[in-house]
């Protein structure tokens, strides 16, 4: 326990203080404290002002919130922003993503693509990122150097992968990073099943039984299309749910990415489980492959975390502006203006995700002893004007340019829009390189 007598390492006093928990309430005029990377202090301004600081900073104008998190995306993908746009799933995937991936995919290509993505999400208010992506060792280490925190899944599928030449392989290498890193603060490992349709049950089963001996994470893409369940319905004679089901995948650690087919028995094995769904509505709406019931899933009780996908098929990692696809989408679907309003969309992208990715007792809320991952956002300009509720004004009037400031673990990573770890730089150079190797070789 630090010594609560000793002065604060850092004391923020924002205009607007967004815990997200206790839900749908904004704090005016009150303070954060920051003490050995976690929050001591939440106190009006007045009353914090009495405690000593080592730093102490002025956020006028500025909203802070809990730092959003991703809570599905394959980072490495940055480089192939782009590459193939247009294209319904199956044929983006099979006739251009699998073949560039195959052609491109070593190291080098994670390393680099896995620091653009970094950069982008930092500078778009994340402080959590969940990854799905080959050599997940590879990509751990641009986690821990540039001080983000993030799930790094292990990719499993039926056929060789850039990194492991089968399951068996990939599984081998992930329960050594598993090792590795289970000391770790900010990086959780996790198993990445690919989906339904590209991962036999003998692999499945042996995935859960991992997931329960570690007690980790299994994160997959599910009911993406119809075609997806079309498919599964004559393969295996039920819905991909009811398979993952019965093999018994699904449960509070299940994060089911995408679910954009949701019938009643989908719905009642979702609820069942505790399992959490993640909702990407950008990639969703680009592919045209559906639209996940966002409301429906809600009311029932079931978790609704939001993530951005791939830069390839997004084509950003702007988590603000994503949530805000969601609330939109959300009330067009549901057919209802009430429909997953502002407070509610905030909680998705902050405290929903943290609970998805098992990380709830550590981050996605202000609250006394979490980890101090914050975002300030900036509601002081011309478009957002006036500000009645600060986080409308967030969700329905902002981009992610108002990033002002963000901290992870007590530690600022974004200062007035400037990382302080990453060269921005050098990174931007790199990535145009990269886009000038694969456009040459494209084709």
């Amino acid at each position: 326990m630090s010594d609560l007598s000793a002065p604060l390492d850092l004391l923020l006093l924002p205009t607007w203080l967004v815990p997200v928990e206790p839900a749908g309430v904004v704090w005016r005029d009150h303070a954060l404290g920051v003490r050995d990377g976690r929050i001591v202090l939440l106190a009006p301004r007045e009353e914090a002002m009495l405690h000593a600081a080592k730093e102490i900073r002025e956020l006028t104008g500025c909203l802070l919130a809990p730092g959003l998190i991703n809570a599905h995306g394959h980072a490495a993908m940055s480089l192939f922003r782009g590459l193939a746009d247009d294209l319904p799933l199956m044929t983006w995937l099979q006739d251009h993503i699998w073949p560039a991936e195959a052609r491109w995919v070593d190291e080098e290509f994670v390393r680099d693509g896995t620091e653009l993505a970094i950069a982008e999400q930092l500078k778009s208010g994340i402080t959590c990122f969940s990854d799905m992506y080959f050599f997940p060792e590879i990509a751990s280490e641009l986690v821990h150097k540039s001080g983000i925190r993030a799930q790094m899944c292990i990719p499993v599928l039926d056929f060789p992968t850039p990194g492991a030449r089968d399951a068996g392989e990939a599984l081998r290498k992930g329960l050594k990073l598993f090792d590795d890193l289970k000391l770790h603060p900010r990086i959780k490992v996790a198993f990445g099943p690919h989906a339904p349709y590209s991962v036999s049950d003998d692999k499945l089963e042996n995935v859960r039984m991992l997931a329960e001996e570690l007690d980790a994470g299994i994160h997959m893409h599910v009911q993406e299309t119809a075609f997806e369940v079309q498919q599964s319905l004559e393969l295996h004679g039920v819905r991909p749910m009811a398979r993952l089901s019965r093999l018994g995948l699904l449960g509070p650690r299940f994060q089911a990415v995408h679910m954009t087919q949701v019938d009643d028995e989908d719905l009642a094995l979702l609820v069942e489980s505790n399992s959490s769904v993640i909702h990407c509505p950008e990639s969703n709406l680009k592919l045209a492959s559906g639209f996940c019931p966002v409301e429906r899933l809600w009311n029932a009780g079931v978790n609704v975390a939001v993530g951005t996908d791939g830069a390839a098929s997004n084509n950003d990692l702007d988590l603000l502006g994503e949530t805000r696809t969601a609330a939109l989408l959300a009330k067009a679907v549901a057919g209802s203006a009430t429909a997953l309003d502002a407070h509610r969309a905030l909680r998705m992208a902050t405290l929903n995700g943290a609970r998805a990715l098992g990380l709830d007792e550590q981050t996605g809320s202000l609250e006394l002893g979490k980890s101090a991952d914050m975002v300030a956002f900036d509601l002081s300009r011309l478009a957002q004007q006036p500000v009645y509720d600060p986080v409308s004004q967030l969700i329905y009037a902002s981009g992610r340019d108002c990033v002002q400031h963000l901290w992870v673990g007590g530690k600022q990573l974004l200062d007035d829009g400037h990382l302080t770890r990453l060269d921005e730089q050098r990174i931007l150079v790199t990535a145009r390189a990269w886009g000038e190797r694969i456009a040459g070789k494209a084709h």
